[in-house]
């Protein structure tokens, strides 16, 4: 049987796991790259899967430096995509930095990715606000408070939930 194809088969079938002395920094690296084919991953998302997956061997890290330095991962494109992806779907900077958070993606990266694309989230919260209530102003208290909730929850702030609820009449 070719290489690959035994690599590949052997890949693809968890119950197969290959033995440490059968796993080598490429075929680290194949499976990263296959990861990556599918989409963008952080660091920290490729070193938990390819940890579980080979057992966590010693040279995911070399693999991962290897991709990183070819170019073929990077947490900032992570980083944008996501944050790209999340703002499509109507979530809020709070929430958006807090899943980027648990992928491993903090700090300066994190806030890079949110603030330098042209991304306005003060109409992402108009618009979500409409979407899901409709383009009329809470008539009450009561109404006010859960769509407020509802913002608080898709991550948004005290100051672009007020611009939600007040923008329809300016």
């Amino acid at each position: 049987m070719h290489k690959r194809l035994w690599i590949k088969s052997r890949m693809n079938n968890p119950d197969d796991t290959p033995t440490p002395a059968m796993v080598n920094i490429s075929v680290l690296r194949m499976a990263a790259m296959n990861l990556l084919a599918m989409r963008e991953h952080s660091r920290a998302e490729l070193h938990k899967k390819l940890s579980q997956r080979f057992d966590n061997h010693p040279g995911v890290d070399d693999a991962l430096n290897q991709l990183a330095a070819d170019g073929l991962q990077s947490d900032s494109r992570f980083a944008e995509a996501f944050t790209r992806m999340r703002f499509r779907q109507g979530k809020g900077p709070r929430r958006v930095t807090q899943e980027l958070s648990e992928r491993g993606i903090t700090g300066s990266l994190a806030q890079t990715a949110l603030w330098e694309q042209e991304l306005d989230w003060f109409d992402l919260c108009l618009n979500t606000r409409a979407r899901r209530f409709g383009e009329q102003a809470p008539t009450d208290l009561k109404e006010k408070a859960r769509q407020i909730r509802f913002l608080q929850y898709r991550g948004f702030d005290s100051e672009q939930i007020r611009y939600a609820l007040d923008g329809q009449s300016q």
